[in-house]
């Protein structure tokens, strides 16, 4: 009798999809507008053609970008290794779905405190904060053979929820301490979206070499490696730019917040941003199992940098479409953007797709991601106090966390509501941000005036 044999195939990315990604990155970025050129050079308020002025703010922005660097590979690196690490040491699906609970509980608690904390302190020792946490579960996970799967997971989230909110409000107050225009700050938010893109391809990359052939022997490598990239941030971040302690009390605070609650366009703002971070939370939970369904095969690990290069793409797109001679309003390209990502994740949510349709669709995702950050974040310097920036973005993500713990719980204990209903809710949330943008727009002050001094 002879026997059927089923050949199964593992699908890879075509390597042209990665020439197309790098050439188009290359060719956006090195055919930048005049007009984008012209405001990345731009210098303080009170010697803007001085070609010091200009050489003092590219040290600036090149200081903080390697410290955004090096804090986005040490947030990839636990990314791509945690459940790789938590599957070799045996964890079940049932505690990892604990754990990841246990981390958005920490994160939608304590999390969400920290934002209004670092506004008081100072968002470089929050910063400071966020590379101590780094350190200690990079310390604890080398000495220790069976580290706290929750404590590792608490730490990190607390982690992640500063890095969202830290870096950005420290570059804000910085550019306005220094006297360079609020202008030149929007080089340097798609800036800070590429560069994290690119950190945490490397991330990959670094997890991949010092795992080596031998995981067994070389499973601590990603820790040393953590601690390493941990005391260099710590040292960058100390020696870099003097922080002077605030003097505002907490009552100051009370009313700020107060005022800044009234206003109706931070609702919308607050609201855009976490729709944005609840999609990509779901997205990169769900992904790897929407595209292994129904028994298909894929490599992952060639996946993954085609998505972030789809998103460093779309980060190149913001100076052409903002800065550019078009000089689009935020909120009307905002408005498409987040338009395409509902329409992007409903096919996913309802239409079963080949890998290769996935694959585009999530390129397409990322790459609108790409665009969508730097705009939120220019949005924000427009309305948003820089003395309430880190409590504002904190307390915007809080909904988000709470949303996604909620699905956490019912998909991963009670089997209530299926993957695809998850990728739905995503849709609708970013749907009606289309709509937020849409009001924003009409709400917002004309032309382009904002409380801060131009």
């Amino acid at each position: 009798m002879a026997l059927a044999v089923i050949e199964s195939s593992i699908w890879l990315p075509n390597i042209s999809l990665f020439v197309f990604i790098f050439v188009c990155c290359v060719f956006s970025i090195g055919l930048l507008p005049k007009a984008s050129k012209s405001s990345r050079s731009a210098g303080p308020l009170d010697n803007v053609g001085s070609s010091s002025s200009s050489s003092a703010f590219l040290r600036f922005q090149r200081k903080f970008l390697l410290i955004y660097s090096l804090a986005s590979v040490m947030e990839g690196l636990w990314a791509v290794f945690g459940e790789y690490e938590l599957s070799f040491h045996g964890v079940s699906k049932e505690e990892m779905v604990t754990s990841l609970c246990v981390g958005y509980v920490a994160a939608l608690t304590v999390g969400t405190g920290l934002g209004m904390v670092s506004d008081s302190i100072g968002h470089k020792k929050a910063c400071l904060i966020f590379c101590t946490l780094h350190l200690f579960v990079g310390l604890w996970k080398k000495t220790s053979p069976h580290p706290s799967l929750w404590m590792a997971s608490i730490c990190l989230s607390l982690a992640t929820s500063i890095f969202s909110f830290s870096f950005e409000a420290m570059l804000v107050v910085e550019n306005e301490k220094q006297g360079f225009r609020q202008d030149t700050l929007s080089d340097t938010f798609w800036l800070m979206t590429f560069f994290e893109s690119v950190s945490l391809i490397l991330s990959q990359v670094l997890a991949n070499w010092l795992l080596g052939s031998n995981v067994g022997k070389d499973m601590v490598s990603p820790s040393t490696a953590a601690i390493f990239l941990s005391v260099m941030s710590i040292i960058c971040v100390g020696n870099g730019w003097k922080e002077t302690p605030k003097a505002t009390v907490a009552k100051d605070y009370n009313v700020s917040y107060a005022h800044i609650f009234k206003d109706k366009r931070i609702w919308l703002l607050g609201f855009a941003h976490a729709s944005l971070h609840f999609s990509v939370a779901i997205f990169w939970i769900l992904w790897a199992p929407t595209v292994v369904a129904d028994g298909r095969e894929a490599h992952l690990g060639l996946v993954y940098p085609c998505l972030l290069g789809a998103r460093m793409l779309g980060s190149t797109i913001f100076p052409w479409l903002l800065t550019g001679p078009s000089s689009l309003r935020t909120e009307d390209c905002l408005i498409y953007a987040y338009i395409l990502l509902g329409i992007s994740f409903s096919v996913i949510a309802y239409d079963y797709q080949e890998i290769a349709v996935l694959v585009s669709l999530f390129c397409l995702f990322h790459a609108v991601v790409g665009l969508i950050i730097p705009s939120l974040a220019r949005l924000r310097t427009m309305h948003v106090p820089n003395e309430l920036r880190g409590g504002m973005i904190a307390l915007s993500l809080a909904p988000a966390n709470a949303g996604i713990l909620f699905l956490l719980v019912q998909r991963g204990y009670y089997q209530s509501i299926e993957n695809s209903t998850m990728i739905a809710l995503a849709s609708v949330g970013l749907f009606t941000s289309a709509g937020c943008m849409h009001l924003l727009k009409q709400w917002g002050k004309q032309p382009y005036q904002n409380w801060h001094k131009m």
